[in-house]
């Protein structure tokens, strides 16, 4: 699949844009989907008409996935914003939280990893209480979080909380979610889109310029310092060189020889077994 084709942008209305993920089956974050969703995200930074951005999945089940380590060497780099060159992924999760136009994550299904790094950047984030899950998996893989995770998380939902999600590995459904912090609201997944929808809309109908405003003040109060992302993504890459992670891969791939996708559905179970849940 082209990368044209894993993420696909909705311009029909000139305020908004509506970018779906769509690579099934599990909406893995490969080189390509991290390729086209900077460029997304730096064309509708540059689009004075656009004020509210949804990101959203094509995929049932999933909503953005972990990154797919097995091509960990491909991952892009890019000239970041002070004209150096960084990881494409931390560029992108940095242009997104400062862009002009206020992010949305609608999210149905699972997020984790590098997918909940994503969501975590967004601005907003509105949840299926019936199917959204999150989760930090590395720890249990033998690696460390790398997009932001350890990053953002602990400013929204605390040290002790931070520490809980990043060292089990669990995974956490909308309900938690949402009473920890970790997500804006979760709501029943038939009302979902009507919500976003409802958001969208009425951000968008007020001055542009007094909406970004207002996001780059709340932005100087929250957001972690540039030079701390950079610094945990070249200490995940580290840690793919080290024996934790070639034996937590060997692990993963005994379970997902055994059981197939339903390790995807059911990973944090999964992490926390040497042979997998019951």
């Amino acid at each position: 699949m082209s990368k044209q084709g894993i993420v696909h942008v909705d311009r029909s209305n000139p305020r908004t844009a509506t970018v779906t993920f769509a690579d099934p089956p599990t909406n893995v974050i490969v080189p390509e989907t991290v390729a086209r969703l900077h460029e997304v995200v730096v064309e509708l930074s540059t689009d004075e008409r656009v004020q509210v951005v949804v990101f959203a999945s094509g995929t049932e089940g999933f909503f953005f996935n972990h990154f797919d380590l097995r091509q960990a060497a491909r991952f892009p780099f890019t000239v970041g914003l002070d004209g150096a060159e960084v990881p494409t992924w931390v560029d992108l999760v940095i242009r997104l939280s400062r862009a002009p136009f206020v992010s949305i994550a609608k999210i149905r299904g699972r997020t984790r990893g590098g997918g909940n790094e994503f969501a975590l950047a967004c601005d907003l984030r509105y949840a299926s209480r019936e199917q959204a899950l999150f989760g930090q998996p590395e720890v249990g893989t033998g690696i460390l979080p790398g997009g932001g995770g350890s990053e953002r998380l602990p400013r929204l939902i605390g040290r002790d909380r931070g520490l809980e999600a990043i060292l089990t590995s669990q995974d956490y459904d909308a309900g938690l979610a949402e009473r920890y912090g970790w997500i804006t609201r979760s709501l029943p997944d038939d009302e979902l889109d009507a919500f976003v929808d409802g958001i969208s809309t009425r951000i968008a109908s007020f001055d542009k310029t007094v909406v970004a405003a207002a996001k780059a003040q709340i932005n100087r109060a929250s957001l972690p310092p540039d030079a701390d992302l950079s610094a945990a993504y070249a200490e995940y890459t580290r840690s793919l060189s080290a024996p934790a992670f070639q034996a937590g891969l060997a692990r993963l791939g005994r379970h997902f020889a055994r059981k197939g996708l339903e390790v995807e559905l059911r990973l944090g179970e999964y992490l926390g077994t040497v042979d997998g849940p019951p």
